[in-house]
């Protein structure tokens, strides 16, 4: 029964696609974390729901055994995006800057980057498709910023080549 109210919103809103609107009901058990553990790293990092609803992206960048990175990733089936051009995020961040990033083919070893700084207080970015650029392990590829069709994963991270503690609240992230 969600699917079909959301295909019938959809229809209604041609210029916008909720991809994640985060609310106290929401499951996050979706979204996974991924820090630079996976190559030796000691950063940590962990995505809750606060008592408000938010999504809460936090933790701390270390940069010792040559760490220094942490992300939050959410996967789902593909997304067509020919008849948008950018992203909506209403988020609040802590002062730091960040990187959204997204994935053509979750299999696919590079994104699509974004890098955003946040204020300390409630925002709303706008990232627009054709500026995201294609990186692998921090390094811009020479490659064409994106122009794909469809997307299948989204992507928070941060890694400011330092260590510091970071907080992201999210509260909905919308295609137009």
């Amino acid at each position: 029964m969600k699917f079909f109210f959301c295909t019938i919103i959809l229809f209604v809103s041609m210029n916008s696609m909720e991809i994640y609107d985060f609310n106290q009901k929401s499951d996050v058990q979706g979204w996974t974390i991924v820090d630079d553990v996976v190559m030796g790293g000691q950063s940590s990092g962990t995505f809750t729901l606060n008592e408000n609803g938010h999504g809460v992206f936090k933790g701390r960048i270390s940069l010792d055994n040559n760490g220094g990175f942490s992300s939050v990733r959410y996967r789902f089936q593909k997304l067509a995006v020919k008849e948008f051009s950018r992203f909506i995020i209403k988020l609040r961040g802590d002062g730091k800057d960040f990187q959204f990033r997204i994935k053509a083919k979750s299999q696919d070893y590079f994104s699509y980057i974004a890098p955003f700084s946040t204020t300390g207080e409630w925002q709303e970015i706008t990232i627009l498709l054709e500026d995201m650029y294609p990186s692998f392990r921090g390094r811009r590829l020479d490659q064409v910023n994106f122009h794909e069709d469809f997307f299948e994963e989204i992507t928070f991270l941060i890694g400011n080549k330092k260590e510091e503690s970071f907080e992201l609240l999210l509260d909905r992230i919308v295609l137009k």
